[in-house]
């Protein structure tokens, strides 16, 4: 728009022009996608084939530097499409409210001036004494502002309490109804105003330079360009996402957009998008794959030793989805909130008939560790169970705050991370293509804790076939059969020397009774507990999970290296998802994951 908004063309702005006019650069975005598919498909193919030489090398050149071309066009015209439509719907609710304020004067038959104040009628009042006057007509002039002190105290409304008093004038009871619509109208064109002032920035700085090449400066503005337009139309944007809808329902949501419509959220606002649970698998990856070099840029501008070990981990993340990976890796979720975020499949976990969900615990966050070695279990897990069933995805799904010390002495972070896998599951349940998929949900360490917390909330977990507890404190339950999918259904891997699936109970713990272990090993904390827990088959979570009363299933893994005594420390708590160094668990995780739990050995309980 040009020129000053008043009220009257606020008042006749059609806003399907701006939509239509987006849907115009809409086309020519995709005339230029087309384009530049046809120049690297055909074109370039064709010479590629045909062609060796001298010659041959810089006609490739020249449709290499026009397919540059046709990207920018594509990816700038979408840009202004997005801007457009934001600006159209950004425009509506201030189009609505004046024009409610302008029917309100109709009816109340007041006069809307062109500058926005209102005139209003003469009305007989009575006044204190119970006596007919006539209170004048008058005019209010409206304001943008909130008001300080009640309508029709102001200039025009001021009068003594008492008839007869000097300037005595009687309260026009239209005064404060015609202030309040004047001021409806005052803040419904301010607002439209600084909404066009807005959107007529952002649109003015998508301007190409002069020039045909697209250089790497270009390339940068687009990425400056699509910034704007985010920070610009985001708003618009996020009103459409039903945050407050449960996973199916989001998904019906997204198969109901347009591609063009899904490509705005996926260009402009991936962070909208990229951990929504509901949203197909694939889009989730684009969208994360989008937004992860803007995450960086944000990271890397804060200070402290935080934001740089969460920078190192997400450039390491970077990495390895720019590298070819086996399984193929979905980038599901990115964040730096908290101890940071990250959810990462290792296959397509829409198109699998197994799945596995993997929660991490104790000492868990976003840096170089788990960038390695962490990511590395779900890969592992996803390798061996595809050689039980190819069609299987392995998911780590670190959506909560772990404990990193002390705090794993308590359920709140389990309890505050159950709610959001339970939604994450509901997501997987939602946008998988098989009828009936077959579910693992995995708790290592703390993690367990989580997914006991999660499979004990009304409904239990999602989908959920099979729960896997490994080198568990407990899960905050006395019986299998509280994890909600049966005793037949729950798995316990506890190496001996994980002292982690030794830890004493509240009681015994206060009496430091985790000193038997490090003295006597397992042998030491039995002989010790049983003086207060009889049978020695409680944790500091509840019953132990590889005991007989618990009732899991018990698979065998490797005993690992003793703490202390062979200076192992805790790598018998870390070790059961690789395939190296405890290769019976590996595969035993592998056989539960991959749908063939009749093939795990199994252990006795203790």
């Amino acid at each position: 728009m040009t020129g000053t908004l008043t009220w009257q063309l606020l008042r006749d702005l059609k806003t399907s022009e701006f939509t239509q006019a987006g849907d115009k650069w809409h086309e020519v975005s995709g005339r230029s996608a087309s384009d530049r598919a046809r120049v690297d498909r055909a074109m370039s193919a064709k010479l590629r084939e045909t062609e060796e030489s001298d010659t041959a090398e810089a006609a490739l050149g020249r449709l290499r530097r026009l397919s540059r071309n046709f990207q920018y066009v594509h990816t700038e015209c979408g840009l202004i499409r997005t801007a457009l439509n934001g600006l159209a719907g950004d425009l509506a609710e201030p189009q609505n409210q004046l024009k409610q304020a302008l029917a309100d004067a109709a009816s109340l038959n007041f006069t809307v001036h062109e500058d926005g104040s209102v005139s209003y009628p003469a009305a007989e009042v009575e006044d204190v004494t119970g006596a007919k006057q006539d209170a004048s007509a008058g005019k209010a002039q409206g304001s943008s502002r909130l008001l300080l002190e009640p309508p029709g105290l102001g200039s025009q409304g001021q009068q003594p309490l008492y008839p007869g008093h000097s300037g005595f004038k009687p309260m026009n009871p239209n005064a404060a109804k015609a202030q309040d619509v004047a001021d409806r109208i005052a803040r419904a064109v301010r607002t439209a105003r600084e909404i066009d002032a807005r959107y007529a920035k952002t649109l003015n700085g998508l301007k190409a330079e002069k020039g045909l090449d697209v250089t790497a400066a270009t390339l940068k503005d687009v990425a400056r360009d699509t910034a704007d337009v985010r920070s610009t139309a985001g708003m618009h944007l996020a009103e459409g996402i039903p945050q407050d809808k449960d996973p199916a329902e989001r998904k019906k949501w997204w198969d109901g957009l347009a591609e063009e419509q899904r490509q705005e959220y996926l260009k402009v606002a991936p962070d909208l998008i990229g951990d929504l649970d509901g949203i197909p698998a694939v889009s989730r990856d684009e969208a994360n794959r989008n937004y992860l070099p803007v995450l960086i840029d944000e990271v890397a501008r804060q200070d402290g030793d935080d934001a740089r070990t969460k920078l190192d981990a997400l450039r390491m993340i970077q990495g390895k989805l720019n590298e070819s990976s086996h399984p193929p890796m979905f980038l599901l979720g990115i964040g730096d909130e908290g101890n940071g975020r990250a959810i990462v499949s290792y296959g397509n976990p829409d198109t699998s008939r197994h799945v596995a969900v993997y929660v991490p615990g104790l000492g868990t966050k976003l840096n170089d560790d788990f960038a390695e070695g962490t990511l590395k279990r779900a890969q592992d897990t996803a390798i061996g169970a595809r050689k039980v069933d190819p069609s299987t995805a392995s998911i780590i799904w670190l959506g909560y705050d772990a404990p990193q010390s002390a705090d794993v002495m308590s359920k709140g972070d389990a309890q505050r991370g159950a709610p959001a896998y339970n939604e994450f599951m509901a997501g997987i349940s939602a946008t998988n293509a098989n009828e009936d998929p077959h579910v693992t949900a995995i708790g290592h360490s703390y993690g367990s804790l989580t997914v006991g917390t999660a499979a004990k909330e009304p409904g239990g977990i999602p989908g959920v076939d099979d729960v896997i507890l490994l080198g568990s404190p407990g899960v905050d339950a006395q019986k299998a059969t509280e994890l909600g999918v049966g005793k037949d259904h729950v798995f316990v891997g506890a190496a001996d020397n994980d002292p982690v699936t030794h830890l004493p109970t509240k009681g015994e713990s206060a009496l430091g009774l985790g000193l038997g272990w490090m003295v006597g090993g397992p042998e030491g904390v039995r002989r010790a507990g049983d003086l207060f827990d009889i049978g020695n088959d409680d944790l500091y979570f509840g019953k132990d999970p590889a005991s007989e009363a618990f009732g899991a299933q018990r698979f065998q893994v490797d005993d690992g290296p003793r703490m202390v005594l062979e200076a192992g420390k805790f790598k018998a708590h870390s070790q059961y998802f690789d395939p190296e160094r405890d290769r019976v668990s590996a595969l035993n995780i592998a056989r539960i994951v991959g749908g063939s739990p009749e093939a795990i050995v199994r252990e006795e309980h203790r």
